[in-house]
């Protein structure tokens, strides 16, 4: 570990059967000896709860606290987080093996930050036992205080839904055809709000013993079924899990996607590379291997996105288990003749020379909103079309910012967004009244806003605003949605700009009245694309979804228009990133090619990376090589 620049193990993520073999007996012996030696080699230790999948003596006992399937099949133990949410018999296990973990290791001095559970809700984002029925009514309860509230928010009067007393609440179960969505939004709500309260429960328990201890969960990209806004609000520092497939060339964008999102949940803050692998995972159908240069570029890129800690799963690899395949730091054969094993070492030694970078945050003048609710609320069956997907339609407006090298934050609808110079909301479908008015405020400003289809439709109950489409953003953005026409698959219509460059769209038609905007681009002389000024800003707004050349120069457009710049001006495939303030900074230079490219560098500068005085002038990147130039010190 001292080779390869190890200073910080993850240590006991699964290993509650070890640590509690039989009910209320407790073997810490075998822990102790590994941190012990951790210690003595200067290596911390991220402490983990192990409380991610119960022993087999638990649920032999308590075969009640295993989950359930909206279609009512149980899950059995055998592979990993096999519990029940809102089981009290798995809560008051779990919160006895913390108590016991706190209180032996509270004072260890290897211990420096805390690990609960692991990827909450990635095999289990919801159980519909009775318990949890239970407890959705206990939840609904306190959200609305009144049957007759909850009736309203549901809109039980269409098909008979009607409810006339608490206890004939269920979890939305598997049913004839689509549940009310309401209820089911609801109970997306509540699934991610129990599985907080079991973070919640160990956090506090480890808090109480170790008040100076930071306590995290590693969060997973693109990952639907926990509200990680609210979840990061409860967390010390956010971390991430991140296996972007190499065989796909959109992997370093989504990374980089990722790593935002991250910097964005923690407000700014540095946040930890949990988990990656070292050359290939085991789950895929094909898991193609990373191509020589790609660990270390995408540890760099991490980094450049806000990243203060690069972790990998695992140290060695596994002997048996479902992830024996898995990559890992230390291979199954002899590591001199290992590749994966020397670009460990490699990046080690390289990553103790950015000491001066962590604590760097970064700034940028363009958001994206992202919201979990609406991200829910908007994939619910019944709509239409249901191509319109969340994540694809913030990838196709990220992206050009991403190529463009334009720094970008997320941030939830109900943000303040006075800081920013262009926001872009990719079908925000529901959205609060604070949160409509707050956007429109940021418009009439002075800012610019770029908005996609199907947004502003639904309030947060999931119902209609009526009064047109989209009803809280009609006067902002110049213009009525009279009707919806959802493309087939494969079909496209002709985009005529105005400026006579021409595009296609896919997925979506809306059909547009003006009200004030003007047309940037037509459909067989219908609007498609507008702009409206407001107020001191803009306002555009995308009837469909363009081409991604189409999508890149409008976004261009937008960018210059409010007067935001890229980071760097650098050849198309290199990614330029800056981390901290001004004349105090670090350029990250991220060569995404599989050649070598000549880079302009504007000042004078040092390579962090291997210590190289950096010149004005051309600087060489190799395929896949990575700079990080600290500037004006």
């Amino acid at each position: 570990m001292r080779e390869a620049g190890v200073n910080l193990v993850s240590v006991g993520i699964f290993s509650w059967s070890r640590l509690e073999p039989e009910e209320g007996r407790f073997d810490f012996a075998w822990l102790d000896r590994v941190l012990d030696l951790l210690h003595e080699g200067g290596i911390q230790v991220d402490l983990a709860t192990a409380t991610a999948s119960p022993p087999p003596w638990l649920s032999h006992q308590h075969p009640e606290m295993l989950p359930v399937l909206a279609d009512g099949v149980r899950l059995w133990p055998g592979a990993r987080q096999h519990y029940c949410p809102s089981s009290p018999i798995y809560r008051s296990a779990a919160r006895r093996l913390v108590e016991a973990m706190a209180d032996h290791y509270a004072k260890h001095p290897s211990l420096v930050m805390w690990h609960v559970g692991n990827e909450y809700g990635c095999h289990v984002p919801a159980c519909y036992c009775d318990v949890s029925a239970a407890a959705f009514r206990e939840w609904l309860q306190a959200r609305y205080g009144s049957i007759e509230k909850l009736n309203e928010a549901w809109g039980t009067d269409f098909w008979s839904q009607r409810y006339g007393s608490w206890d004939e609440i269920v979890p939305p179960r598997r049913t004839p055809t689509w549940p009310n969505p309401s209820q089911q939004l609801d109970f997306l709500r509540f699934s991610s709000d129990a599985l907080l309260e079991c973070y919640d429960a160990e956090h506090e328990v480890l808090k109480k013993a170790t008040p100076n201890v930071p306590v995290t969960t590693n969060f997973m990209v693109g990952f639907k079924p926990l509200d990680y806004w609210k979840w990061a609000s409860h967390e010390d520092l956010v971390s991430l899990d991140s296996y972007p497939d190499p065989s796909d060339p959109a992997s370093a964008m989504r990374a980089a996607m990722a790593g935002d999102l991250m910097r964005s949940l923690g407000h700014g803050r540095p946040w930890i590379l949990m988990e990656q692998t070292s050359s290939r995972v085991n789950w895929r159908d094909v898991n193609v291997p990373k191509a020589p240069g790609q660990m270390r570029l995408w540890s760099f890129q991490a980094v450049a996105h806000g990243a203060d800690g690069v972790m990998f799963f695992q140290w060695r690899q596994s002997r048996a288990g479902a992830e024996k395949f898995h990559s890992a730091m230390v291979p199954h054969g002899p590591v001199e003749q290992s590749t994966v094993w020397h670009d460990v070492v490699r990046l080690g030694r390289e990553l103790g020379n950015l000491e001066p970078v962590a604590g760097a945050q970064s700034t940028a003048s363009v958001a994206i909103l992202f919201d979990w609710e609406s991200w829910w609320a908007l994939e619910l069956p019944s709509k239409p079309s249901s191509r319109v997907r969340q994540i694809e339609q913030v990838e196709a407006l990220y992206r050009p910012l991403f190529e463009a090298n334009v720094a970008v934050d997320f941030a939830h609808p109900g943000d303040d967004l006075s800081q920013y110079r262009l926001v872009v909301a990719p079908s925000l479908y529901l959205v609060a009244d604070e949160a409509a008015a707050g956007l429109v405020r940021f418009v009439q400003n002075g800012g610019a806003l770029v908005m996609s289809f199907f947004s502003g439709i639904v309030d947060p109950s999931d119902h209609i605003r009526l009064g047109g489409y989209p009803a809280p953003f009609r006067e902002m953005l110049g213009l009525d949605v009279v009707d919806f026409h959802p493309l087939a698959d494969g079909e496209e219509v002709g985009l005529d700009f105005a400026d006579g460059k021409q595009g296609r769209g896919a997925i979506w038609m809306d059909e547009i009245h003006l009200a004030g905007a003007g047309a940037l681009a037509t459909s067989i002389g219908r609007p498609l694309i507008t702009s409206h000024s407001f107020g001191r800003g803009t306002a555009y707004y995308l009837g469909t979804q363009p081409d991604a050349s189409a999508t890149a120069r409008l976004l261009q457009a937008a960018v210059a228009g409010a007067g935001v710049v890229p980071v760097a001006e650098v050849p198309a495939g290199v990614e330029a990133v800056r981390r901290g303030a001004a004349r105090k900074s670090f350029l990250f230079l991220l060569n995404h090619r599989d050649a070598g490219v000549d880079v302009p560098i504007q000042e004078a500068g040092v390579n962090l990376v291997d210590g190289a005085q950096v010149h004005p002038g051309l600087m060489h990147l190799p395929p896949r090589g990575v700079a990080v130039i600290r500037e004006g010190w």
